[in-house]
C-alpha cells in the first residue's frame, strides 16, 4: 500500500473538517485512547496503559490550550480541563484503575455533549440556509 497517498488523504480529511468535527474527532480519540487504557491496566500491559495514559493527557492539554478567553465557557472548560489532567496523573502514577473508571465516563460524557451540541449547530445552519 503507498503510504504516502493514505498519508495525504488523512491530511485531506483533517483538512477539510469543520473545527467542530475536529473538537469532536479529539474526543472520541480522547475516549478511545481511555479506553485502551484501561483494557492495557486489566492485562497488566504497562508500557502500553502508560502511552494511552500519556495521549489523554496531550489531548487535554491541547483542548486545554485552545480554549478562548472570551467565552465564559472556557473558565469553567478550564477548570474541568486541570481536573482531568490532574486525575491522569494520579492514574499514570498510581496505575489506579479505579480512577480510569470513575474519569472514563466523564470524558464519554463532555464528547456526547459536544457531539450534541455539533449536531444541534449543524440543524441550525442547514435550515437558516
Amino acid at each position: 500500500m503507498d503510504r504516502r497517498g493514505y498519508q495525504q488523504y488523512k491530511e485531506q480529511s483533517v483538512n477539510s473538517m469543520t473545527p467542530g468535527e475536529l473538537l469532536l474527532l479529539l474526543y472520541d480519540e480522547l475516549v478511545k485512547r481511555g479506553t485502551m487504557a484501561a483494557i492495557a491496566l486489566e492485562k497488566e500491559d504497562y508500557p502500553t496503559f502508560e502511552a494511552a495514559v500519556e495521549r489523554c493527557s496531550d489531548i487535554v492539554d491541547y483542548l486545554s490550550a485552545t480554549l478562548d478567553p472570551q467565552y465564559p465557557i472556557s473558565r469553567d472548560l478550564s477548570r474541568m480541563y486541570e481536573y482531568f489532567t490532574y486525575q491522569l496523573g494520579r492514574i499514570k502514577i498510581g496505575r489506579n484503575g479505579k480512577l480510569l473508571e470513575e474519569l472514563r465516563p466523564m470524558l464519554a460524557e463532555l464528547r456526547d455533549a459536544f457531539h450534541n451540541a455539533e449536531k444541534n449547530s449543524s440543524s441550525g445552519r442547514e435550515s437558516a440556509v
